[in-house]
């Protein structure tokens, strides 16, 4: 099997829930060795986040689909960082490693010495990232940071959900996502430059700002004047993109040029609307928004969603069926694109996992092990790092892992 992109470098793990773990995940996808440190006894709080539970009913001790999403390709220990004994496992572990990702508050592993100040005066090429709510400076670094809150707070709930009603979050934690996601790019640049210099560096990932970040094209839309609104399903600056309902169920269509317009109103028998002056221009039919909608919801009516769905990619017009979760994961596409692989857990044996999403050519991301289950490897772990098995139980009598 290839190494990966990132075979060489270990990555020492302490976050917890979804971004951090997330970040690694990626980081393990493309090669690198992860250390996930937990906290013994109980671990990582997803491990509790159920219902669902997978192997409920088996032989096996359940895990929560929730820990199960973000851990694969990573080894797993404990360590109890409360601890001097745990404390001073982790600080060698550190000193072996190339990257730390944490999610602890700001200061919480400064008082530790587990902070990044503290380890870089002798590990100069370590590469710290720090993913927390709010980020490690402004008013309200000291805040705890849970996706919904980051959603509502951050302005994406503004502009979700229909025009009347209240304002609805995203349906899965994208905040966690994104952040974790903008942590990885970011190692991945660190690694780069330390590459060019030796140097490591500091990095720090609020929820918050990756919030703000992907607001994108909205952010632009308030820079320039507009003020946003929520739209349900249609899209502030083109026209028509949204759901139609045609003669027996409901599909989405984008319409993203003046000439797929004109496709469209030919492949619909309507040239009376290709026609209409008002109509030729995006920025004219996003002005007519509210007359020329109800004009395409009944031309949408007078046709099923499968004629539709063959006629307009036909057309190079976008259009989709509106899948639900299930249907999305066992799609041809979706198979065909290996974007669900299956890994073996050891207690719970073929586990099905969302595969991942960059194909590189030369060293392609691997889905290789299960998540661990805790403290899989703390034996090992401990062993590679020189401790002798009277040591290891000495810290096992101790509750340092």
């Amino acid at each position: 099997m290839n190494p990966g992109a990132l075979a060489g470098i270990r990555v020492v793990d302490l976050s917890r829930v979804l971004a951090g773990p997330f970040c690694t995940m990626l980081l393990a996808d493309y090669g690198a060795e992860v250390v996930k440190v937990e906290q013994p006894g109980h671990g990582d709080p997803t491990r509790a986040w159920g219902p669902p539970w997978v192997g409920e009913g088996s032989a096996a001790e359940p895990q929560s689909a929730y820990y199960l999403t973000a851990n694969r390709n990573k080894r797993g220990m404990t360590l109890d960082l409360k601890s001097e004994a745990g404390l001073a496992v982790a600080r060698r572990l550190i000193a072996t490693a190339d990257v730390v990702v944490e999610n602890f508050m700001p200061g919480t592993l400064a008082r530790v010495g587990l902070d990044y100040a503290t380890l870089a005066a002798g590990q100069p090429g370590l590469v710290y990232c720090s993913i927390t709510g709010y980020g490690q400076t402004g008013p309200y670094r000291d805040r705890p940071g849970y996706d919904f809150m980051i959603q509502a707070e951050g302005g994406i709930m503004s502009i979700t959900g229909p025009a009347e009603g209240e304002p609805y979050k995203v349906g899965v934690a994208i905040v966690d996502i994104s952040a974790g996601l903008f942590a990885a790019t970011a190692i991945l640049a660190a690694l780069h430059h330390r590459q060019r210099t030796g140097r490591g560096q500091a990095i720090d990932v609020a929820l918050f700002d990756a919030q703000i970040g992907w607001l994108a094209n909205v952010a632009q839309n308030v820079f320039a004047g507009a003020a946003p609104a929520r739209y349900g399903n249609a899209h502030p600056n083109i026209v028509p993109y949204e759901t139609f309902p045609t003669a027996d169920g409901l599909i989405a269509v984008g319409i993203g040029s003046d000439e797929q317009w004109r496709r469209f109103c030919e492949l619909a028998g309507r040239p009376d609307l290709a026609a209409e002056p008002g109509y030729a221009t995006n920025a004219g039919r996003v002005a007519a928004r509210a007359e020329l909608i109800p004009r395409l919801r009944a031309v949408f009516q007078t046709r099923p969603s499968a004629e539709w769905l063959a006629a307009l990619p036909a057309l190079r017009i976008p259009a989709a069926p509106i899948n639900d979760v299930a249907a999305a994961l066992n799609d041809p596409h979706t198979l065909a694109r290996e974007m669900v692989q299956w890994v073996t857990h050891p207690a719970l044996g073929p586990l099905p996992t969302v595969g991942p999403v960059a194909k590189l050519s030369e060293t392609p991301a691997t889905v290789r092990a299960a998540p661990p289950t805790l403290g899989e490897h703390t034996d090992a772990i401990l062993r590679e790092l020189g401790y002798s098995p009277t040591e290891i139980a000495a810290l096992r009598e101790q509750n340092a892992i």
